[in-house]
């Protein structure tokens, strides 16, 4: 659901101003993912895509600086759409990603895309997913290593925020006061993932997804 909860706080914080107080909370929800399934990294992918993924945080934060708030959100919504799309084909068509070659110029331009939607939307699952189903990684080893590479990454995300002023005192304060509903929401998702077949929840999200990112599209 890590695209749902990006465009609410867009709609009620602003798309720019709610990437630094989503970005603690996203990193709770890493160290947690962590605590299940962190045993299982597969750490050679890891090791592979941190290098891009920083280069395009370092991208993605000098766009920061210059787009005003005018393009921004459309962008946003925008980039969200496209990650809508590759979602859809990942579920519905993985034999489309089977052949992919497994090159260094795959890893790195997946890896720099990822780096550059995390930095500026927390939107990065997507395509950080389309390249471990890509390289044929296990559930368990897909699941661990995505957790990881997150929980990594985020966390080299902070003095970014801090330094674009997204990550204050005050939204620290706000963090404290949601990090008990983050808690309540792992709970809560894994009681309905046992309820609902992955097929019918991942269609519910991307649905609700892709029109609250047409809405800001249109602004």
């Amino acid at each position: 659901m890590g695209m749902v909860h990006v465009l609410i706080f867009a709609h009620v914080l602003g798309a720019r101003e709610s990437t630094g107080i989503v970005l603690p909370m996203l990193i709770a929800g890493d160290v947690f993912a962590i605590l299940f399934y962190g045993k299982h990294a597969n750490w050679s992918y890891i090791y592979r895509m941190i290098p891009p993924a920083l280069i395009g945080i370092c991208i993605g934060a000098w766009a920061m600086t210059w787009l005003n708030g005018t393009v921004y959100k459309p962008l946003i919504g925008g980039i969200i759409l496209i990650l809508v799309v590759l979602q859809i084909m990942r579920i519905w068509k993985p034999q489309w990603f089977e052949n992919v070659p497994q090159s260094n110029g795959f890893a790195w331009s997946m890896g720099t895309l990822a780096g550059t939607t995390t930095m500026m939307a927390n939107a990065a699952g997507p395509v950080f997913g389309l390249y471990l189903l890509a390289i044929g990684l296990p559930k368990l080893e897909f699941v661990g290593t995505a957790a990881w590479f997150f929980l990594l990454i985020n966390v080299t995300k902070i003095p970014f925020s801090w330094g674009l002023g997204l990550i204050r005192v005050d939204t620290l304060w706000m963090n404290v006061l949601l990090l008990p509903l983050v808690a309540f929401g792992l709970w809560a998702g894994r009681k309905l993932v046992e309820r609902l077949s992955q097929k019918v929840f991942d269609s519910l999200v991307l649905s609700v997804t892709a029109v609250a990112a047409v809405r800001m599209v249109l602004g």
